[in-house]
């Protein structure tokens, strides 16, 4: 599945775990997703992959002519497509937004548009997709030496998160899990050092949320932390410093003190470790596929797998 996707360039030694990812998917129906601005080459051949292996059924939302030009200089066949006309890429978000509150997507997926615009028609408060909980983004990453997904957030919404914002992302982050499939994914909260140090105050926060989990204020997961990155990672690295813990060594989500750190340790695992990524905002009504645009087919094409497999295990829960 996956090599049919993966670029030639591509120099990572396996996709095992988003290779299970896809399989997992394959006796669910697809989700109703809007495309937001699809007007260049990668957002559409992303859109149509997705398509083609049964995750999504596109909606494109953009300029009719020009979303038809970059089709046919890619060679890509848009027969039998839904396209949703707009002037602008600004009309594109807030329309797609729309259709979300209308009932007719159950997902959506950024084009070619500044992150920016997607995300503010997403959060605006009268005619957004706000819900309770804090939205946040989580990538997941496929890094080829180790054995399975590793999620981690935030490193693309919140740019400081303070204490409770930090249990809304681990609660998103969580749901996740469960979608992918593990029913009770362990969490690393990641710092500097692994003990509680007043001067670091992203110590003292990953304890209390600690403290929340033992409280039932987050559900679902096993916490533990404060972690630095080796030990949460690496058991030898734990044992090595004499932490017993049931997550260090063996985590499915790694919880970045911000979003600088999370930025930066998913894109040393991309650029570094041969990791390929997906990535997915949680907690607006609907999943939000927010690839980069310098990202390729098989980012997307897990993105939406990621988004298909959430919308279906909260119908199941009785959230949709």
């Amino acid at each position: 599945m996956i090599k049919s996707i993966v670029s030639p360039s591509s120099k990572a030694v396996t996709r095992q775990s988003f290779d299970d990812m896809l399989a997992a998917t394959r006796a669910l129906d697809p989700i109703k997703t809007a495309v937001v601005h699809p007007c260049d080459d990668a957002s559409l051949q992303g859109a149509l992959a997705a398509r083609d292996e049964g995750l999504i059924i596109p909606v494109l939302v953009g300029p009719q002519a020009r979303i038809q030009e970059e089709a046919i200089a890619a060679g890509l066949d848009l027969s039998g497509i839904e396209i949703v006309p707009t002037e602008h890429s600004h009309a594109s978000a807030e329309k797609a937004v729309a259709l979300v509150r209308e009932g007719k997507v159950q997902a959506l997926m950024k084009g070619a548009l500044h992150t920016d615009e997607v995300m503010s028609e997403v959060v605006h408060k009268e005619r957004g997709l706000r819900t309770e909980r804090r939205m946040s983004h989580v990538f997941v990453l496929d890094v080829p030496r180790y054995s399975k997904p590793l999620l981690i957030s935030d490193a693309a919404i919140n740019i400081f998160p303070d204490l409770m914002t930090k249990a809304d992302i681990i609660q998103n982050a969580i749901e996740l899990g469960h979608a992918l499939g593990v029913d009770t994914p362990k969490v690393a909260i990641l710092s500097a050092l692994e003990t509680i140090y007043p001067k670091i105050p992203s110590t003292v926060e990953a304890g209390a949320l600690c403290k929340m989990a033992d409280r039932g204020q987050i559900t679902g997961g096993l916490l533990d932390g404060p972690l630095a990155f080796d030990n949460a990672v690496s058991k030898d690295a734990a044992e090595a410093k004499g932490i017993i813990s049931e997550v260090a060594g063996d985590p499915d989500i790694l919880i970045a003190p911000d979003l600088e750190a999370g930025n930066m340790i998913a894109k040393q695992l991309i650029y570094l470790a041969g990791a390929e990524c997906a990535g997915v905002v949680l907690g607006a009504r609907v999943p939000v596929m927010l690839t980069s645009r310098a990202d390729g087919v098989l980012s997307r094409v897990i993105s939406a797998a990621l988004a298909q497999l959430l919308v279906h295990h909260r119908v199941q829960k009785g959230v949709l």
